[in-house]
């Protein structure tokens, strides 16, 4: 297993689902993805769903606000040192401040912006909750991913925000390197995706994607991108939940 206590600054260390309708979908990723659940009060009768594998968290859940997304949608965090620090520097490299910094009752505090080419990614200042407990395995997170109309944009800001060094993985993707080590990709977005707007998109890890990939409908949810092979990397799929959010699974052949 791949279990992590701390991460360094600058690395993707936690997703979270805003959901339309939080009960379904406890309902279809602990069945999809084997799951298992614990609840956090966090007021107004509301709980937040911590979702395990193995015994460690791996994401989270929540009810969406009346003013939300009208569709579910997992949202990623990097973590940092200190999320107030960088306020202004995202503003001096061309991004927004969706949500200035707030505490997250004891956990940690997080702050929520825009990249210039207009996906929306949460930074976490890690206090209690450190982000996942187990990656790259079976039931964990094992990729996130910008889809974007202007990979060089994204590549300066990130670059500059959190110092991301960069290597083309060929078609136009680029992968992007914390501290030398892989931490996320970006793939440019072609007059083929119409006009869904720039955003991230999460891996999951699965140890049989056949047989994941087979439960998805019946569960309520579609599957946009049939299985694809990725030589020598491994096989994926992309699916969207009832709710509508949109996540890829895939079996990882040799995960770091």
């Amino acid at each position: 297993m791949f279990k992590v206590t701390r991460y360094p600054h600058g690395t993707f260390c936690w997703v979270d689902l805003s959901s339309t309708d939080q009960a379904a979908a406890e309902k279809f990723y602990t069945e999809l993805m084997g799951w298992t659940v614990e609840r956090r009060p966090i007021g107004d009768g509301m709980d937040y769903l911590m979702f395990k594998a193995a015994g460690e968290y791996v994401a989270g859940a929540s009810q969406a606000g009346p003013d939300g997304p009208p569709v579910s949608v997992w949202n990623h965090y990097v973590n940092v040192e200190n999320v107030d620090a960088l306020v202004d520097p995202i503003k001096a490299a061309g991004g927004t401040i969706l949500v200035e910094p707030f505490e997250v009752l004891d956990q940690g505090r997080m702050l929520i912006i825009q990249d210039p080419t207009g996906a929306a990614l949460s930074l976490w200042q890690a206090r209690k909750h450190i982000g996942s407990g187990l990656v790259n395995t079976a039931g964990a997170v094992t990729w996130n991913e910008l889809a974007t109309r202007d990979p060089q944009a994204a590549m300066t800001f990130f670059g500059k925000v959190f110092g991301w060094e960069f290597k083309p993985a060929g078609g136009g993707y680029q992968t992007a390197l914390n501290k030398g080590r892989m931490n996320a990709g970006i793939i440019p977005m072609t007059e083929q995706w119409g006009d869904l707007p720039p955003h991230w998109m999460v891996y999951f890890s699965v140890a049989d994607i056949d047989a994941t990939v087979a439960k998805v409908e019946g569960l309520g949810g579609t599957i946009s991108v049939p299985i694809t092979d990725i030589p020598e990397m491994g096989r994926f799929a992309v699916v969207r939940d009832p709710g509508g959010a949109v996540f890829s699974v895939m079996h990882v052949l040799n995960p770091d």
